[in-house]
């Protein structure tokens, strides 16, 4: 009794890969139409290469079972594979394998589709359900997929008899061989329709402009992607349904920006109300919210309103609201104001200001770290 490892020249413990390549090699030195007078050979690395590529053949036979691998002991060639679809791979790269798959399924799965979103920020704030209008392909309500007309059947081609596929002969270097092609009738699906249906013409799905209802979670930004599972069109003889992929674009708002979770606004006061302090009505995406404007507010100050910002997508909560003061400073006063202004610049001794640069770097850098803190 023949080992089969020793018949491919691989170890026990071979990967299944390499056993392959070692088959590759030795069917091409052997097949007959290269080496008359070897087809014994030929047939017995086939049929250790059918034991051995067959992980629970392969098993079974390491286990004590018989040479072909199904613990019946020895029993010739009968009934076994000699993995000739592996003989083609590698003559042909894999032209001679379509004829032991059988014919082509005419059901395929429907092609996804991405489509555009643009949302206002207040969705993306908040989250909100939208609806969209597309034209795709849905299943043919007269054969229901079927592709013929109601009360016909396909019919099995006379050309290929239902395999899907036609053998050709071919000259090579090698001498003649047989190669396997698609069948150009029936375009190997084994079958042809001689009476197709009238509505979705043979394809068993029909266009048609379908509603969808979009749930938009809190959180999305532009370029964020959410997958409709099922809903893309139907596949070719009313097969499953592809997936639709909506992909968001948030346009601008023309008072707030986004960054990450938070949003930023200016709000211009008043250099009076900045002096004085002052309890502002703001209006945000949540409505009116009352501001206190501290007195002596600088300008470049940064007042936070806590969890008015963007919902986190995944994390949950919100993000805060960022308001930056801009101090507006009057540019013309009647004569009214401006003796006003004098009066109180003599009051805080301020009638000779000197021009002079802080003496304090360490004041600089703390007034750039609290606003880069927020505080």
């Amino acid at each position: 009794m023949s080992d089969h490892y020793q018949t491919l020249g691989v170890d026990r413990d071979a990967s299944p890969e390499d056993i392959k390549k070692a088959y590759r090699k030795l069917a091409r030195k052997l097949h007959p139409d290269v080496s008359p007078g070897q087809e014994d050979e030929f047939k017995k690395v086939a049929h250790a290469y059918d034991v051995l590529a067959d992980p629970a053949k392969r098993r079974n036979y390491d286990m004590g079972g018989g040479e072909n691998g199904n613990g019946f002991g020895a029993g010739g060639f009968g009934g076994q594979s000699f993995g000739f679809g592996d003989i083609f791979d590698s003559f042909f790269g894999g032209q001679g394998g379509g004829a032991s798959q059988g014919p082509a399924s005419r059901t395929q799965r429907g092609q996804d589709a991405l489509l555009r979103l643009g949302i206002e920020l207040k969705t993306a704030v908040f989250g909100s359900t939208e609806r969209i209008e597309i034209d795709t392909a849905v299943l043919c309500t007269t054969c229901k997929g079927a592709c013929t007309q109601p009360g016909t059947s396909p019919k099995t081609c006379e050309i290929c008899h239902g395999s899907g596929h036609v053998q050709r002969v071919a000259r090579t270097l090698l001498g003649q061989v047989m190669t396997t092609a698609p069948c150009n009738v029936c375009r190997g699906f084994g079958t042809t329709i001689p009476s197709p249906c009238v509505d979705c013409q043979g394809e068993g799905r029909v266009r048609q402009r379908r509603t969808l209802t979009i749930k938009v979670p809190a959180g999305v930004d532009t370029g964020t992607r959410i997958q409709l599972g099922g809903q893309g069109e139907v596949g070719p003889a009313g097969g499953p349904p592809g997936d639709i992929y909506v992909e968001i674009d948030v346009q601008r708002h023309e008072t707030f920006t986004r960054k990450g979770d938070d949003l930023h606004c200016t709000l211009e006061v008043p250099v009076t109300a900045a002096a004085l302090g002052v309890n502002l009505p703001l209006e945000t995406l949540d409505g009116e919210q009352k501001l206190d404007l501290q007195p002596g507010s600088q300008n470049g100050d940064v007042i936070t309103l806590r969890d008015l910002g963007v919902g986190r997508l995944r994390a949950g909560g919100r993000g805060d609201l960022k308001v930056e003061l801009h101090v507006v400073t009057p540019t013309s006063l009647s004569e009214e104001q401006a003796d006003l202004l004098r009066q109180l610049a003599a009051l805080r001794g301020e009638t000779a200001p000197e021009a002079k640069l802080s003496s304090s770097g360490n004041k600089m850098f703390s007034k750039l770290r609290d606003r880069f803190a927020g505080r």
